[in-house]
């Protein structure tokens, strides 16, 4: 990994831990706060990345990812949960935190950016940053920009997320092959050789891990409140 990217990841380690550590310590009267840590594991990232492609430093992103659990479990004591018959659980979330979003801005004095996240208007970077003159560009469907960027973040934040549940139910060297042959899409013979294993170990972890990927993939997809 890149010293650059390393670095990165520590940073977001460390804005990890305190934004989980803060939230609990904000939950800490109402009940199942293991379940709420879990919700925390699983979104976290998603949240946070988007909020970073809308303009948002890393302080100010993971702002915004305690603010939207922390709304989400404040409507979820006073009974108010996802609706199912009112859309996915995917949009749901989206709006939740595009509103949180759009907050972060209002409270830097940007309301003309906080308008943009909170009805689907995109802002160049340079407006976004306040380094330009703030002018909204409109598309033909308002939502289209956020929700473009929020479902192929959604979809590599549960890759992400089962990935992680699936390493630490397989041993280190399956996982390694898995990772090579199938994510990396190096030829079952580069495996061989690279790894120094035999081409049914290689085959034997593609079913397994595989196999355990798409059941991680499905419990993520149909987890709800």
């Amino acid at each position: 990994m890149p010293v650059e990217e390393s670095q990165q990841e520590q940073t977001l380690e460390v804005g990890y831990e305190r934004t989980r550590k803060s939230l609990i310590d904000r939950l800490d009267d109402w009940e199942d706060q293991g379940a709420w840590n879990e919700f925390y594991r699983t979104y976290w990232r998603l949240i946070h990345r988007v909020s970073m492609k809308a303009g948002l430093p890393n302080d100010e992103a993971f702002d915004v990812v305690q603010e939207t659990i922390l709304t989400i479990a404040k409507q979820w004591k006073k009974g108010k949960t996802y609706d199912a018959e009112k859309g996915s659980f995917k949009n749901w979330l989206m709006n939740v935190a595009r509103w949180r979003i759009a907050d972060q801005f209002r409270k830097r004095g940007k309301n003309p950016a906080a308008q943009a996240v909170a009805t689907g208007f995109r802002f160049s970077d340079e407006e976004s940053s306040g380094r330009g003159t703030a002018t909204i560009e409109r598309f033909a469907d308002p939502n289209d920009d956020l929700e473009k960027v929020w479902n192929v973040e959604w979809s590599e934040n549960l890759t992400r997320v089962a990935r992680a549940n699936v390493k630490g139910k397989v041993s280190p060297k399956q996982f390694q092959i898995f990772d090579c042959y199938v994510i990396k899409e190096w030829s079952a013979a580069k495996v061989r050789e690279e790894l120094g294993v035999s081409m049914a170990q290689v085959y034997l972890a593609k079913h397994r891990v595989g196999a355990l990927m798409k059941k991680a993939l499905e419990s993520l997809d149909e987890q709800k409140l």
